[in-house]
């Protein structure tokens, strides 16, 4: 069968005409001896028929040169086969950061694989025009949010609005959220830190937000459990990824009199900014002062010593979040408006120091 649709293709690329003849549906179906109704079904891959009719059809198509007209697409459909992608990164590290490039490179490939495209988009993109207003003028099939300032009034207008949106790590009570286990990922971190015989564990997490929030509940809870005491200055802010204030919170932690032993970061990159905070003060690590991070990026497991952290699923963030938008804006009626728990993963490394008991204890 698959001779007979060459031969049926060779005949067919005679009607060539400097590059502008276009193949149809119709086309395929002839060269395959099918009907026009089976090579929609094949290329749009419905259930109904049998993978090896798809296999034969799709390659005669690719063959063929075969691409969908995407005004038709959208006629039909009623659908761009576009997504916004609202990125807005407050402190500046944007794409180059492993965790974000990651996830949305997963994101974008996911969407791709289901026939979209993406847009990146922010909530100051046209100053005629807010941003739900700039959605709808590009006719946006879904928005996804997965760093933004949550309470901008133009990002809740947005997420209040029909408009499908799939959000990460920030739950809206009207729209799909993927969300990074923060609360058990902070349990292993401090549980590991306690099976090393630290009892002094220091937290300088990130700012105000959701994500904060879960990780710092569960830090006290943790601690509380496992019958460890932890001071106020034990505890301080700093925003994600900025090293210079990451360095200053780390001096001040350590210039105390009952300095802790362990000290958990929000991210990291932070976390190395901890650690050469720790050598200008003539300290190492993990002789001296145990570090800890957030992430698990792909840096951390490549130095000396390689970073204990917690490694934030991206390819499951990105994928699941892309799933699940793709599903909102081609089932809305049907499609269930909940939270997806995606779980992280401990990765021990030579930067926290076991040690004794009566160490931990002074």
């Amino acid at each position: 069968m698959m001779k007979k649709c060459l031969i049926v293709i060779s005949k067919s690329f005679k009607h060539l005409k400097g590059g502008n003849w276009m193949v149809s549906m119709k086309d395929i179906a002839q060269a395959c001896g099918v009907s026009v109704a089976t090579v929609s079904k094949a290329l749009n891959d419905h259930s109904d028929i049998g993978e090896e009719t798809k296999t034969r059809i799709r390659e005669t198509a690719k063959q063929m040169g075969y691409l969908p007209n995407a005004m038709a697409r959208a006629l039909k459909t009623n659908r761009t086969y576009n997504i916004g992608v609202m990125f807005e990164d407050a402190e500046g590290s944007g794409l180059t950061y492993d965790y974000f490039s990651f996830m949305l490179s997963h994101f974008k490939r996911q969407v791709e694989y289901k026939g979209y495209d993406i847009t990146f988009l922010n909530s100051r993109s046209n100053g005629r025009m807010s941003c739900l207003e700039h959605c709808r003028y590009r006719n946006f099939d879904g928005i996804f949010i997965p760093c933004t300032d949550f309470y901008d009034p133009q990002v809740l207008e947005l997420v209040r609005s029909n408009i499908p949106v799939v959000t990460i790590d920030h739950v809206f009570d009207n729209c799909i959220c993927v969300i990074s286990d923060n609360v058990d990922g902070m349990r292993q971190l401090v549980e590991y830190a306690y099976e090393c015989g630290h009892r002094r564990i220091a937290y300088i997490h990130g700012l105000d937000c959701s994500v904060t929030r879960a990780r710092v509940s569960s830090f006290y809870y943790t601690c509380q459990k496992l019958g460890i005491t932890v001071p106020g200055e034990y505890v301080v802010e700093t925003p994600y990824r900025d090293v210079q204030k990451a360095m200053e919170r780390t001096k001040e932690m350590l210039s105390r009199k009952n300095p802790p032993t362990c000290i958990i970061y929000p991210d990291d990159l932070t976390c190395y900014a901890g650690i050469s905070a720790i050598r200008e003060m003539g300290m190492k690590v993990p002789e001296d002062v145990s570090v800890m991070g957030y992430d698990g990026t792909m840096i951390g497991q490549m130095t000396e010593p390689k970073l204990t952290t917690l490694f934030q699923d991206t390819v499951a963030l990105g994928e699941k979040a892309a799933e699940a938008l793709v599903e909102l804006i081609e089932h809305p009626k049907t499609t269930l408006i909940q939270n997806y728990v995606i779980p992280g993963q401990l990765l021990p490394g030579g930067s926290v120091k076991k040690i004794t008991k009566t160490i931990a204890k002074k």
